[in-house]
């Protein structure tokens, strides 16, 4: 990263780990676009650095081209992007309709898309960049009743690590991040898909009570600062890890998906939430 205030766009910034990420990338002395649907956020303007906030619905291109081109304009620069805006749904997969599945990918992975590939040819005619993607522990573990949470996840894994070979060649660095269990408004703002509260649902009880306890361990997980001094860290360091995952909790449970045989694996997982 330049050393003279790298300039940052951060989605999801309003609150949670987006807004935690913002303070501190701050506090390092970069200046960050905190981009949100709302718009809202703190505003700091700092010796050290500033916290802009910025109207931006990642599912709309023209939003996201107007923020990137006001952030040329102002700064004559972008730096990084740090691609944080997300939601949850949960539910079996046979209560979940189409449509609900559809929510999930839109911000989540298509609005991940739509803000890099408007930050791609700014990247490229500066000669370098930053992509930095915020995934979740649930991209390797398979999550019952959250299906379709851990299958974007996962998709946005796989994709950061794909555009990470296809634009190294322009000096573009990609790092995937990978929280485990965070306490962030983000439990609170889960949606359930319809059917999943029928009580006539033959998934019903099971998906109550696993849904219940993975809410129970979000609620009793790190703070949103630890996601964010692990972003911090990548984006001062001169080469980006492609994957991070914080924690060493969470990096064992990573490291024992890939290791232990399938069969086990998904028996823990069962046993834990289904």
């Amino acid at each position: 990263m330049k050393a003279s205030s790298p300039i940052v766009l951060l989605t999801g910034g309003s609150s949670g780990i987006g807004a935690a990420t913002a303070r501190l990338l701050c506090q390092r002395g970069m200046t960050v676009y905190s981009a949100s649907r709302s718009g809202g956020g703190e505003a700091v303007s700092s010796p050290a650095g500033r916290i802009i906030p910025v109207s931006m619905d990642v599912n709309d291109s023209a939003a996201v081209q107007a923020v990137i081109q006001r952030i040329l304009q102002e700064q004559g620069r972008l730096d990084a992007v740090v691609c944080n805006a997300g939601n949850g749904i949960a539910g079996a997969v046979e209560d979940t309709s189409v449509e609900e599945a559809r929510y999930q990918f839109e911000t989540c992975f298509y609005g991940a898309v739509r803000t890099i590939d408007a930050c791609l040819p700014v990247f490229r005619a500066q000669g370098g960049g930053r992509i930095v993607t915020v995934s979740s522990v649930a991209a390797v573990i398979p999550i019952p009743f959250q299906a379709y949470y851990s299958s974007v996840k996962a998709a946005l894994h796989m994709l950061t690590r794909a555009i990470s070979l296809e634009v190294k060649p322009f000096g573009i660095q990609c790092c995937c991040v990978l929280p485990g269990d965070t306490k962030t408004g983000f439990t609170k703002a889960r949606k359930f898909a319809q059917a999943s509260q029928d009580p006539a649902s033959p998934y019903y009880k099971t998906m109550t009570e696993s849904v219940g306890k993975m809410e129970k361990d979000e609620q009793n997980g790190m703070a949103p600062e630890v996601i964010g001094k692990a972003i911090c860290r990548q984006l001062g360091r001169r080469r980006m890890k492609l994957t991070v995952t914080p924690r060493l909790d969470y990096r064992a449970i990573g490291i024992l998906a890939r290791l232990l045989p399938e069969r086990l694996m998904m028996w823990i997982v069962g046993l834990l939430y289904s």
